[in-house]
């Protein structure tokens, strides 16, 4: 699998800017859909105008650390959205995974930065938003935890 992928299509949401070192990136969201059992399901990315990054782009400066980016991810999308996610038998419902796996899978930062994304929320939370409204949290979520994946 190549480490950048073509665009997955328009974004659902107006796209929001990402500035990393030098550079400026965009996020996208595909529209997101009801999944079974409640999940609310989402594909997020983020492009540098033509097509998909790889995550090794907002690796720190000093280079990427050894543990996979989603490893770093997931707590940071958690804690983005403490109180919005639903939490189930002590465990948070929060799902995250890249659509394509690396084609090394020693150098887990050299994949395109897409990520499918599963969230069940609290219900008097969720049902106190709009969809849209809900879809630019998430998003502005996913952007905060990026922006701390280029940080050491």
């Amino acid at each position: 699998m190549p480490e950048r992928l073509p665009l997955p299509g328009p974004s659902f949401l107006r796209e929001r800017e990402l500035r990393a070192g030098d550079r400026t990136y965009l996020l996208g969201m595909a529209r997101p859909t009801d999944g079974p059992d409640g999940w609310w399901l989402a594909i997020l990315w983020v492009a540098d105008g033509e097509s998909v990054i790889p995550f090794r782009d907002l690796a720190p400066d000093a280079g990427p650390p050894p543990e996979p980016p989603l490893a770093r991810l997931g707590p940071a999308v958690s804690g983005a959205l403490s109180g919005l996610i639903l939490e189930d038998e002590s465990r948070l419902q929060l799902r995250l995974a890249t659509l394509a796996p690396p084609d090394d899978p020693t150098r887990p930062w050299r994949t395109a930065l897409v990520i499918r994304a599963a969230f069940r929320f609290e219900p008097a939370r969720a049902a106190a938003m709009r969809p849209n409204e809900l879809a630019e949290t998430v998003l502005a979520a996913f952007r905060t935890s990026i922006e701390a994946l280029h940080r050491p």
